[in-house]
């Protein structure tokens, strides 16, 4: 990887299945820090973060992840911005049912009367008719999630939203909400260092859904010199190696790395091609086994 002489591809990482309906590259990108500072406002560069969704499609990115709280708004308008018309596989997953009352500063709802406006802002800002995947951003402890839910099903059926989906969920949400309508992808933090969710990862494996993890990184100052080392013996980045053991550590996964940086992007994307041992793999696991 150090040496390579071609630009990477997320190709390299292989495919998954959306519902069995839409395919795309396991690496995909979050764009969530193309915003600005506390993830509010524009970004300090516009320039430069239409230049980084342009190149994560040039490298074969298909699948890109954002929200309308995200700014809120301007992640979902740049994106239309940098790639509309949109190339035929590219997916776009956005999400509602937080709002952003001020910079890194997050509120619930996902009232019905709320993510019906939330999708309709977010096809607006996106400018598609339908939306590819749509995921309720986090269950609303003061909204009932059978409403939150019947409210995505019913826009579903009206041909707004292709495939449902849901952020920030136990597996108990996942099973409810599988009672009202098809669920693709849940998405909730998780690396090699933070394994709280390894059930939900487990659970969606079993049922054919695409895990999405956030923070892929992790954290911790055994993770980090862990990384380091095995990051320096294989010539590679941190990060390359963190998102290396996401890919391993079940099919299903779908790992949405986020940046502001064309340069930090190929480096994710380059993390596609590295296979780690079974000897890495169980070293970097077994760090989070060792804290529990």
């Amino acid at each position: 990887m150090s040496e390579r002489t071609t630009s990477p591809s997320a190709a390299s990482s292989g495919t998954i299945s959306l519902g069995g309906e839409l395919t795309v590259h396991r690496l995909g990108f979050g764009a969530m820090r193309i915003t600005g500072d506390g993830i509010w406002g524009p970004p300090k560069d516009r320039k430069a973060a239409i230049a980084v969704l342009r190149r994560a499609v040039e490298l074969g990115v298909n699948f890109i992840d954002t929200a309308d709280s995200y700014g809120p708004n301007v992640s979902e308008e740049l994106i239309a911005e940098a790639l509309s018309p949109y190339p035929k596989d590219l997916v776009i997953a956005t999400k509602g049912g937080w709002n952003r009352p001020g910079p890194n500063q997050w509120t619930h709802d996902a009232s019905p009367a709320h993510l019906r406006s939330a999708v309709e802002g977010s096809l607006k800002r996106l400018r598609l008719d339908r939306i590819d995947v749509y995921q309720l951003h986090a269950p609303d402890p003061v909204v009932p999630l059978d409403a939150s839910l019947e409210t995505l099903a019913n826009m579903q059926a009206e041909g707004k939203i292709r495939l449902v989906a849901l952020s920030n969920v136990t597996v108990e949400h996942i099973e409810r909400a599988r009672k009202l309508v098809p669920i693709v992808s849940v998405q909730n933090r998780y690396s090699f260092a933070d394994r709280e969710w390894d059930y939900v990862v487990d659970y969606c494996e079993r049922n054919a859904i695409a895990f999405i993890p956030w923070f892929p990184l992790g954290a911790g100052s055994v993770a980090g010199r862990l990384l380091e080392r095995i990051a320096k013996d294989r010539q590679v980045k941190p990060i390359q190696v963190a998102l290396a053991w996401l890919l391993k550590r079940s099919p299903i996964v779908l790992p949405i790395p986020g940046t502001s940086s064309v340069a930090h992007l190929e480096e994710n994307v380059e993390a596609g091609s590295l296979q780690l041992s079974e000897e890495e793999y169980m070293e970097l696991t077994g760090i989070a086994e060792l804290a529990s």
